[in-house]
């Protein structure tokens, strides 16, 4: 499915159950694993994982366009859009839309980043392993409070 088909997916989910017409854009964002869809306020478009059509269906990502048409909607009639809103539970449970995706398998979900850094205490030799690069000197070690030093790994190493 194209952001074009989406698009018309979105506008008629609108009309159909809301009444009222989608006047923003919506697209697919294949970087979304750990959520169905994202609603943005400022420019008030949705971005719809494709990965839940793929996986589920499109009754499970029709359930998901509902779920942002209520962010959508309930802000721009400037009521309780948020998840913890009662006008946002009301209105989710009345068109049908779903509080939670399903999560995507384990094949889809984002790789395991290696460690690359490693901090070591001078004062005990305890290690801690970093996937991202820190600035040893804002640290101390957890069990004697001694002074860390770090070393960075080589790519293929665990240790």
């Amino acid at each position: 499915m194209q952001d074009n088909q989406l698009q018309e997916w979105v506008e008629r989910v609108s009309l159909q159950y809301f009444g009222i017409p989608f006047r923003h854009q919506a697209t697919f964002n294949g970087r979304l694993k750990s959520t169905g869809g994202r609603y943005f306020t400022k420019s008030h478009n949705i971005e719809i994982s494709p990965h839940q059509l793929t996986n589920y269906g499109e009754e499970e990502t029709e359930k998901i366009i509902k779920h942002e048409l209520c962010h959508y909607h309930l802000h721009i009639l400037k009521r309780g859009y948020q998840h913890r809103d009662a006008d946002f539970k009301q209105l989710l449970a009345k068109v049908g839309g779903t509080r939670f995706c399903k999560s995507l398998p384990e094949g889809v979900k984002r790789k395991q980043e290696p460690y690359r850094f490693k901090l070591v205490c001078r004062s005990c030799g305890t290690e801690y392993l970093r996937k991202r690069k820190t600035d040893p000197r804002r640290y101390a070690c957890g069990k004697c409070r001694g002074i860390l030093l770090l070393y960075k790994l080589d790519f293929n190493s665990k240790t």
